[in-house]
């Protein structure tokens, strides 16, 4: 009998060792990072970009009139970056 649940014992933990990668992944996610400064750059850039198209789809036939003071303000603040 002792014999069995060493096996299991021995079992799981190759089981685990082989699969220690997709462990880790399922339960601790590794969240993307920006590596290098050109790669942070270029995710602040796109990020600008992302907010002024937003502003100026939200804009739409009216022109300015249509944005609050807030997203004036802000949309001023980004065209000078």
């Amino acid at each position: 009998m002792s014999e069995v649940i060493i096996l299991v014992i021995i079992v799981a933990a190759a089981l685990l060792f082989f699969n220690r990668e997709w462990i880790r992944n399922r339960f601790s996610p590794v969240q993307h990072k920006n590596y290098t400064m050109d790669d942070q750059f270029n995710s602040d850039r796109r990020e600008r970009e992302k907010e002024i198209d937003r502003l100026l789809s939200k804009m739409g036939k009216n022109g300015v009139n249509d944005l609050s003071a807030k997203d004036r303000k802000r949309l001023d603040e980004l065209s000078k970056m």
